[in-house]
């Protein structure tokens, strides 16, 4: 009994690493479409009373402007041409931070790698099981998806605020006008609410976006896309 309930978790184990290395192959050439916390904000909606819908048009890297890749790279992740997909520094840093806030918001360190693996092929929390997934699914992309195809995926799928997913949406919606147009101010304030998207919008940001934006395109001259 004992060897059998072995051999199956074996098995289980072994089906979710090819399944998910095959899943991670496939999004080279073909684009998500569509992330699990879509799902969730539709199904919580559905709980509230509300009918959130998805707004999500698919843009190839070189139809976005550099400025938006440059702009989140600045705001979410300075190191991510040079890190594999973990940087260390920030993690270890975060967690000594978080030593000394028990009780209060606890900050993160999530690369953009590590952001996207999350986005596109898991659920939000902070449970071990999850992140554990999380950084599995980071070193898949980082080694079969390159940085090129990883920001890609990463601009076109994460939240830009109720419904909007992806950054077209995001700049039709907020700006009225398509991504490959922004400039670097709105790429700033774009990249400036991903932290909080459903809270504070780019097209009527308060004081502390205003700010938050402002430094993020002060950094982006240090900054150059992958091409």
């Amino acid at each position: 009994m004992i060897k059998t309930f072995f051999k199956w978790i074996f098995r289980i184990i072994i089906g979710f690493i090819i399944g998910s290395v095959l899943l991670v192959a496939l999004y080279i050439i073909v684009n998500p479409p569509f992330t699990p916390l879509m799902i969730i904000r539709m199904v919580e909606g559905r709980f509230a009373g509300q009918s959130v819908g998805i707004t999500k048009e698919w843009k190839d890297y070189d139809d976005i402007s550099p400025n938006i890749f440059r702009a989140l790279m600045a705001g979410e992740d300075a190191k991510f041409m040079a890190h594999s997909g973990f940087d260390w520094k920030a993690i270890d840093r975060a967690k000594k931070i978080n030593e000394r806030r028990k009780g209060k918001r606890l900050i993160g360190a999530s690369t953009i790698s590590m952001q996207t693996s999350k986005n596109v092929f898991l659920w939000q929390g902070r449970n071990y099981i999850r992140k554990g997934l999380e950084a599995y699914f980071t070193v898949l992309i980082e080694a079969l998806w390159g940085k090129k195809r990883i920001l890609e995926v990463y601009a076109n799928s994460i939240e830009w605020g109720s419904g909007i997913y992806g950054v077209e949406a995001a700049s039709q919606a907020y700006f009225g006008k398509s991504c490959e147009k922004l400039s670097n101010h709105e790429a700033a304030l774009l990249a400036a609410i991903v932290p909080n998207p459903r809270r504070w919008s780019a097209a009527k940001p308060s004081s502390y976006i205003q700010k938050r934006a402002s430094m993020i395109q002060a950094r982006l001259g240090g900054i150059p896309a992958p091409k």
